[in-house]
């Protein structure tokens, strides 16, 4: 059977592969997306999307409490964990038909099934119908990444969860304790804690949320622990006994183990990428620590071959895949688009308090040998961070002394993933500190406390 040929075939149909899968068809190449489980991959399905909706319940659950502080009244104030993971699977189910008739409307072909690469420009794929093969010059890897798996802490479903299993919970934990505090620990602790759980976070590194900047780390800590969360960093956990209906575990803090009791623990320690069974070490593509080794385009090294997103390594962003896949389609078609850069990608955690970032961190910018000026704001000088009840939170920026390049921007607080695209614009602009000063922020918004976090910068904030 002669192989059915395209411009491109895009393997994962996850936010890397379907827009890849878009952009190049917008393009007017002709091409086909491989996918294994669900269009709009774990992001959609399993990730970003429906723990967003999960994490608005629990907002509104909240709020409902603290109805009080606003002058309202709401008694008997409950949840049905059943009903909030409904509407979250049902969030989720509408963006995958958007995916399916997004990709039909733009003809992208889709294969459902099990790729392999056998050969250079060669993808053959195991259907339920048997196998199909198919070629292109041009082949773009998205296979994404799945939860790592620690020896002696995997997850089983009942007592140990992924993030899959705590987002379809058997039931609501009592005593929870979350290992790691990355993004996905961090929004499944803020859940569950909100909602009652008894919540301990256990985190290897010398602070939660190790990739923000240590001031916004130590805020987002000190909210946690008033929440009533149990933070234990510079910790590990060792070993999980399990028996019936609770887990002990054996935590190492300072050098001594301890053993603490829970009912569920969530496993949220980093990722791997999905590399295996493809085929790539034949083909010559080098991997490295799970993930395929490209350039600053996406290219691995092999002709015609390209990595993007979670695969290809960090920042694990759902964003920068998206971004990645557009830049490689222009390239096949003949274009020449800027690389993705990395430190102008923002990161965004949907924890109570929210956490959003982009560029350096004050303690990175140091290492990297600028001089700095660093301003910095809180949301209780803020007029509408006090009219909307949530006076707790800060901005923070970072600056270049010399030239006033705006290295890095940093910030806890209400609504901050909203806000953080202001500075991401701005560094793609190159905007400078005289810039930012000279720009009129509407009021009353929470987005003038980005212009007074650059104000102090320069000892000129009005409000402070």
């Amino acid at each position: 059977m002669a192989a059915k040929t395209f411009d491109v075939i895009v393997v994962g149909a996850g936010p890397g592969g379907y827009v890849a899968a878009i952009r190049a068809a917008q393009l007017g190449l002709n091409v086909a997306v491989v996918e294994r489980e669900h269009l709009g991959g774990i992001c959609l399905n399993w990730g970003c999307i429906p723990t967003k909706a999960m994490l608005r319940s629990a907002e509104v659950f909240h709020l409902m409490n603290h109805a009080k502080d606003y002058g309202l009244g709401a008694t008997g104030v409950s949840y049905d964990l059943d009903a909030v993971v409904k509407r979250s699977r049902g969030v989720a189910k509408q963006l995958t038909g958007g995916v399916g008739h997004l990709l039909k409307k733009n003809k992208v072909t889709v294969v459902m099934g099990e790729a392999t690469l056998p050969a250079k420009g060669k993808v053959s794929v195991k259907t339920d119908k048997g196998t199909e093969e198919l070629a292109a010059k041009h082949i773009i890897l998205a296979t994404g990444a799945r939860a790592r798996e620690l020896p002696g802490l995997e997850a089983d479903g009942d007592l140990v969860w992924t993030y899959k299993h705590a987002l379809q919970p058997p039931r609501m934990p009592k005593k929870l304790l979350v290992i790691g505090s990355g993004a996905i620990g961090i929004e499944f602790a803020s859940f569950y804690n909100t909602l009652g759980s008894d919540t301990t976070v256990v985190e290897v590194m010398d602070r939660v949320l190790p990739v923000e900047d240590g001031e916004i780390s130590a805020f987002a800590k000190k909210a946690f622990v008033k929440q009533g969360m149990t933070i234990m960093e510079k910790a590990m956990v060792k070993q999980l006994d399990r028996g019936k209906g609770k887990v002990t575990a054996h935590i190492e803090t300072g050098g001594k183990v301890e053993k603490h009791e829970f009912d569920t623990v969530i496993s949220a320690v980093g990722i791997v990428g999905n590399v295996e069974g493809l085929g790539l070490e034949a083909l010559g593509v080098k991997i490295d620590r799970t993930h395929v080794v490209t350039d600053e385009y996406c290219r691995t090294g092999v002709d015609g071959l390209y990595a993007i997103g979670d695969i290809a390594g960090a920042p694990w962003l759902a964003h920068k895949a998206s971004h990645e896949g557009v830049m490689v389609a222009e390239m096949i078609a003949g274009g020449h688009p800027h690389p993705v850069k990395p430190e102008s990608i923002a990161g965004c955690t949907y924890c109570h308090p929210q956490v959003a970032s982009v560029g350096l961190t004050e303690a990175k910018a140091k290492e990297a040998g600028y001089e700095v000026k660093v301003g910095r704001f809180p949301f209780v000088g803020n007029g509408k961070a006090i009219a909307l009840g949530e006076p707790e939170g800060m901005v923070k920026t970072v600056f270049d002394a010399k030239t006033g390049e705006l290295l890095g921007a940093h910030m806890v607080g209400a609504q901050v993933t909203e806000m953080i695209q202001g500075y991401v614009v701005g560094r793609q602009l190159e905007t400078t500190e005289e810039d930012l000063m000279n720009t009129v922020f509407p009021h009353p918004t929470l987005s003038e406390m980005m212009h007074e976090s650059v104000l102090d910068a320069y000892d000129r904030a009005i409000h402070f």
